[in-house]
This record gives C-alpha cells, sequence and structure tokens, in this order.
C-alpha cells in the first residue's frame, strides 16, 4: 500500500509537469500565432538582402576592374613614344607628335570619366588637364588649378606638380616656386620633399640665386648620402639626389667637394 502510494505521487508529480510545460507551450503557440509569416518572410529578406549585397560586391569588384583597365589603356597611350615613322610590323598605336598623342590620349581619359565613378573619373580629369597642356594651355592650367583643391589627395598633389612645372616652364618663376615650396611642406610620398626641393633649386638656379640653389642641392644629396636602410647600410640613392648631385657640381664644385663620399654600390657596413 505504501508503495503504491509513492509511485501515484510520483505520477502525480510528473503529470502536474507535463501540463506546467504544456501550458507554457500553448501560451508560446499562441504568442506565435499568426506570426509564422511574419518569421519566415524576415528570414526570406535576411537571405535576399546577403544575395543582393554579394552580387553588388562582385559586380563593383569587376566594375573597378574594368575601370582600372581603361585608365590603364589610356595612360598606355598617353606615354607611348613619338615617332614619326610607324614601327613596321607593330600593332601598337603610334603619334607623329605630342599634340596628336594629347588628342587620342584625352579622348581615352574622357570615356573614363563619362563612364565610371569615383576615384577613376577624377584620376582622368587629371590625365585630360595634363595632356591639354599640349592642345591648349591656357585652359589646362585653369583645370589643373581647380584639381589642386580635389579632395583626392593624390590628385591634388599630382596636378600641384604639374601646374609648378608648367609656371616653371612658361618662365614664371616665382608662381612655380611658391607651388614648390607647397609641396615640399605636404610631406607626400606622390611627390616626395625631396622632389619638390630638387624643382625648387632648379627654380632659383635659373633666377640667378646660385646660394639658394646650392644649399638645397647640398642638402638633398648630404641627406642622402648619409641615409641608412634598416639594416644600417647606405640606402640607394634615389634619382633627384643622383640630379642634385649633378646640378651641385656644375654651379658650385667647392661646395660639392664637401659632400660625404658616395658609398659603392653594394657596399654593406
Amino acid at each position: 500500500m505504501a508503495k503504491y502510494k509513492k509511485k501515484r505521487a510520483r505520477e502525480l508529480k510528473q503529470d502536474k509537469f507535463r501540463d506546467t510545460t504544456m501550458r507554457l507551450l500553448d501560451r508560446a503557440s499562441d504568442r506565435l500565432e499568426g506570426r509564422g509569416r511574419t518569421i519566415l518572410y524576415s528570414i526570406a529578406g535576411i537571405i535576399i538582402l546577403a544575395v543582393i549585397v554579394g552580387l553588388v560586391v562582385r559586380w563593383s569588384n569587376r566594375r573597378a576592374d574594368e575601370a582600372r583597365q581603361a585608365l590603364g589603356h589610356a595612360i598606355t597611350i598617353a606615354s607611348t613614344p613619338v615617332s614619326a615613322t610607324p614601327r613596321v610590323g607593330s600593332t601598337a598605336p603610334s603619334f607623329a607628335s605630342e599634340q596628336e598623342r594629347a588628342q587620342k590620349a584625352i579622348e581615352e581619359f574622357q570615356k573614363v570619366a563619362a563612364k565610371y565613378g569615383e576615384p577613376y573619373r577624377t584620376q582622368a580629369r587629371y590625365f585630360i588637364a595634363a595632356n591639354l597642356l599640349y592642345l591648349d594651355r591656357d585652359k589646362a592650367i585653369a583645370q589643373l588649378t581647380e584639381l589642386t583643391r580635389s579632395s583626392n589627395v593624390e590628385v591634388a598633389t599630382l596636378s600641384k606638380f604639374a601646374l609648378a612645372q608648367a609656371k616653371e616652364s612658361d618662365k614664371k618663376w616665382d608662381e612655380a616656386a611658391a607651388l614648390y615650396i607647397e609641396l615640399n611642406k605636404q610631406n607626400s610620398a606622390v611627390v616626395t620633399p625631396e622632389t619638390a626641393n630638387l624643382r625648387l633649386a632648379m627654380v632659383y638656379e635659373k633666377q640667378g640665386k646660385k646660394k639658394e640653389a646650392s644649399d638645397i642641392f647640398f642638402g638633398i644629396v648630404d641627406a642622402a648620402r648619409k641615409a641608412k636602410d634598416t639594416e644600417g647600410n647606405p640606402a640607394p640613392e634615389s634619382q633627384a639626389a643622383r640630379e642634385a648631385a649633378q646640378e651641385l657640381q656644375k654651379i658650385d664644385p667647392e661646395r660639392y667637394a664637401k659632400l660625404p663620399r658616395e658609398a659603392p654600390a653594394g657596399q654593406v657596413l
């Protein structure tokens, strides 16, 4: 009899647990009743959104590759050597003059600017302005001046350098010098302070400011010959440093003689 009572008590306890559990499930079911379709729609929406994002990313990457190829093609045209006689057997474009080459390059860059978004549009605009220097100098300078204020820092820097070179070519020495000084202060990797300083010294040399030019040339070469790489070996000299050394030797041989000796190629300390 005692065993029966204990067994019955366990059964009643289990029934109570089962009933409580079922009531909780019923409540949850009531709460979700009518929402099943909404939940399914939400899940489907998330899946569709993920698919769309994937397609957009894939399209964007393909579009970027296409833009880079188009820009590269235009740059290739702009950098093609000018030749009065086309190369026999070559399918590469040939141009008899810089003006002819510039016109063709501009046409290709205009296609890039019209078809693609940033940063390719602004990059193409810079190349258009640079090539316009061969065709319409005033218009080119106006466009380069505008691009020096571009939010694209690389394009703004390159435009300022091209503008400075144009001013230098036009013998507007003070304007060119001011731009090179600005570029030097920018400390950019696109147009390095070394390159900007070299051009500034060249301007001073043309203005007859021998001491100012000599000081800059000496500073460029001295720093380059004292520079070390990460392993403590002499760092290779840049093209700007080599040009500065040649100019210094030409305009001030005595100052040139005071420079540190150039490290032999491949020397390891």
